[in-house]
């Protein structure tokens, strides 16, 4: 793997001990990759934040990169941490927990990294331009940068985009490289996808029917950004897919593989992950919400009250919560529960008290009984505004 002499420099020590732990990370990554050289970053996102995830192991690593002097030399944000960082007691955190938590926090902080605390940190300033590279490691802002964005990122894991935001680099192999974002199979679709749930709901059968391949799709329409992220999450979370097209002109298409995709078809998917029984807790915000998806929140709940027994968790980014904040208002004037800095997925929502978790996000559904233990089920928004609200 050809190095710059700067990048030997810093292969060697010579940038100091911190540097030289990110280099030799890379340099193995781009080694087993094949990788012929490395390349600049422009932004790095970076998982692995939650404690409820990467327990005292990660929380040392972290300390320990921090305490050799490690400072990121591009834009960094933050993946969503185990709790809301004001609220958290709300969230039946205890102070064991909130403590060590605060410490991953703070090792972030230390290292210069924006204490972002997002999934979606295009919607909080860290937004690549169209053909820059980048070191991502949230699964749904990976498929997002690629697939909406046309920036280039692979598929990182929290110490290779730490590492990444560290030197500034990162080894150009896979997605880098434009001839490995070509389409593989065209998804043509026998319906057309309308609410946030149908998108999502599309993006984990695909996942599992074609889960390393990357799709085109036809007949898809001009979803939103709002559709654009949920379904992306759902892509990336039942299969490896980092990059999916839907709108631009492709050429050489007529040689690569061809699937339909029915109702029927989503449908057997959709029946496979539901449990049986009442949920007693609905979510939104897998990704986290933003501020269209609040607005139109609060005006559907406005006035209206959350039913007694059941909660109505929302789930955002503090950047948004502090944009949109009369939507926040309505909604916790109706019962509902405005969280940020986490969701569902990272925080240990045994805690909450409930047992069966309704969403409209596929990626949710997916991970929750095994990072929980809470049962979850798959609903549209407006059946869980009926259910939950009054």
């Amino acid at each position: 793997m050809y190095l710059t002499k700067e990048e030997e420099k810093m292969l060697n020590g010579e940038y100091g001990e911190a540097i030289k732990k990110a280099m030799e990370l890379l340099v193995g990554l781009g080694e087993v990759f094949g990788a012929e050289k490395m390349i600049p970053i422009e932004s790095a996102q970076i998982s692995g934040v939650s404690y409820n995830n990467i327990g005292d192991a990660g929380l040392e690593f972290l300390e320990e990169f921090a305490k050799l002097g490690a400072k990121v030399r591009v834009k960094s944000t933050l993946n969503p941490c185990g709790m809301d960082i004001e609220k958290w007691r709300e969230m039946g955190i205890d102070e064991n927990y909130y403590e060590k938590q605060m410490r991953i926090i703070r090792a972030f902080e230390k290292m210069n990294v924006e204490i972002t605390c997002t999934c979606t940190p295009y919607l909080v300033g860290n937004l690549p331009k169209e053909g820059s590279n980048i070191a991502w490691s949230e699964s749904s802002a990976v498929v997002f940068a690629n697939s909406v964005l046309g920036a280039k990122t692979n598929r990182e894991g929290g110490p290779s985009a730490l590492a990444s935001a560290i030197v500034g680099r990162t080894p150009l192999y896979g997605l880098h490289l434009d001839e490995n974002r070509i389409p593989n199979v065209i998804v043509k679709l026998e319906f057309k996808p309308m609410t946030s749930y149908e998108f999502s709901l599309l993006g984990y059968t695909i996942g599992k029917i074609i889960p390393s391949e990357i799709p085109y799709f036809i007949n898809i329409g001009e979803p939103d950004l709002d559709r654009l992220k949920i379904m992306g999450a759902a892509l990336a979370a039942s299969g490896g897919i980092a990059i999916f097209h839907f709108k631009k002109r492709i050429k050489k298409l007529n040689k690569i593989e061809k699937i339909t995709i029915d109702k029927k078809e989503l449908k057997r998917i959709e029946e496979e992950i539901s449990y049986n029984g009442e949920p007693d807790l609905f979510c939104i915000g897998c990704p986290h919400c933003s501020p269209n998806e609040l607005k139109e929140l609060a005006k559907a709940i406005k006035g209206k009250k959350v039913k007694k027994n059941y909660g109505f968790w929302i789930w955002t980014s503090k950047k948004v919560y502090e944009k949109c904040l009369k939507y926040v208002k309505i909604l916790e004037n109706a019962g509902c529960k405005v969280f940020r800095d986490t969701c569902m997925v990272v925080y240990p929502l045994q805690l909450s008290g409930y047992n069966h978790m309704a969403c409209n996000s596929f990626k949710a559904i997916h991970y929750v009984p095994s990072t929980s233990g809470v049962k979850a089920s798959p609903m549209e928004l407006h059946l869980m505004l009926e259910r939950g609200i009054e």
